[in-house]
């Protein structure tokens, strides 16, 4: 089969043809019908020592199974959605908290530490997948799903507001637009920030309330604040910036959230005093495990929620992709497709 490759010697993705992969114990194999880059991808990138499959946001069928998979509620020709970790026994303390805490020790993170879904064919574990209604679910754009959808459902969903509650975006990439479609159909209302007016138009499509690009609008701050009546309920922040994090507790309400889900390379400032005199809270959140996901699939399901994505075409497509991605050129999600 043909996957789509980092090379770290030659520094560029390469096409390369690879045994078509055996299920093992718990596995399915699955024929890929599309997956998505995500800004992870390139810490892959810069991890990698050898050539790696890259990708952990895929949906395709199910096209043959590990006898053990058999009378888990899943066949031939199903059409799943799947998060991205082999190896996990799914059920010790450790895997209650993240599949790469597994106790076994034997966990393998797809498209970093074993190959991912930029190939034609993959290996799933069944306790990871879910059934897609293709009636509902459009398999050409539903792969962020399975990593920033579901990633960006739960940090929506673990602030606990109410309708009619403010929640701010700052960040308003792939993950800040899914964002802002499962706040709004939780009844939330939306303030987008970002530097670059491209994902700022974006979120305001998918119905963000208001959005201010903080580069240009200086007293973006105050004017959040006379928006809101006093600041977001709750801010969650998609973006690696530094600069973002430390800018973030002023959009926040008295006794507000921030939620944290972009990771900086560099420490941001936190006011233990701040915190504990009940200014702000600090909640994180992520992809999390198997347990959690089907809450997400079902809520993205019921309301037809899909990334917004853009079909760059095949494999051939990938390094445009990642080049895009590096120079922040992305005002969407990019996926290919496979035939």
């Amino acid at each position: 089969m043909k996957a789509g490759q980092w090379d770290p010697a030659q520094g560029k993705i390469v096409i390369n043809t690879v045994p078509v992969p055996t299920p093992g114990p718990s596995e399915f194999l699955v024929k890929i019908r599309s997956a998505s880059l995500c800004h992870s991808d390139i810490l892959a990138i810069e991890q990698a020592t050898k050539p790696v499959t890259l990708s952990h946001e895929g949906v395709g069928y199910i096209v043959a199974q590990h006898p053990s998979t058999e009378g888990k509620g899943f066949a031939i020709g199903d059409a799943i959605g799947f998060l991205y970790i082999l190896g996990s026994c799914f059920e010790c303390a450790g895997c209650m908290i993240h599949n790469l805490h597994c106790e076994t020790g034997k966990q393998l993170l797809q498209g970093f530490t074993t190959d991912g879904f930029f190939a034609e064919y993959a290996l799933v574990d069944y306790h990871n997948a879910a059934k897609l209604d293709e009636s509902v679910w459009d398999m050409t754009r539903a792969s962020p799903v399975f990593c920033a959808g579901i990633t960006s459902f739960h940090s929506v969903d673990s602030c606990g507001l109410q309708p009619g509650q403010w929640f701010g975006v700052v960040g308003a990439g792939g993950l800040g637009q899914i964002a802002t479609q499962y706040a709004k159909a939780m009844g939330l209302k939306v303030v987008a920030v970002d530097v670059a007016d491209a994902n700022l138009e974006e979120t305001r499509k998918l119905g963000a309330d208001a959005v201010f690009n903080s580069r240009t609008t200086p007293n973006y701050v105050e004017e959040i604040k006379k928006l809101t009546g006093g600041g977001c309920h709750a801010v969650a922040l998609y973006t690696n910036a530094v600069q973002a994090f430390n800018a973030a507790p002023p959009l926040i309400r008295l006794g507000g959230t921030m939620m944290v889900i972009g990771i900086p390379k560099e420490p941001f400032q936190v006011s233990a005093m701040d915190l504990v005199m009940g200014m702000y809270k600090i909640k994180a959140d992520c992809t999390s495990i198997p347990q959690r996901m089907q809450k997400a699939v079902d809520f993205t399901g019921k309301h037809r929620i899909m990334p917004n994505v853009e079909i760059r075409g095949g494999l051939e497509a990938l390094q445009g992709m990642i080049d895009e991605m590096k120079a922040g050129k992305n005002a969407k999600r990019t996926a290919i497709v496979f035939d």
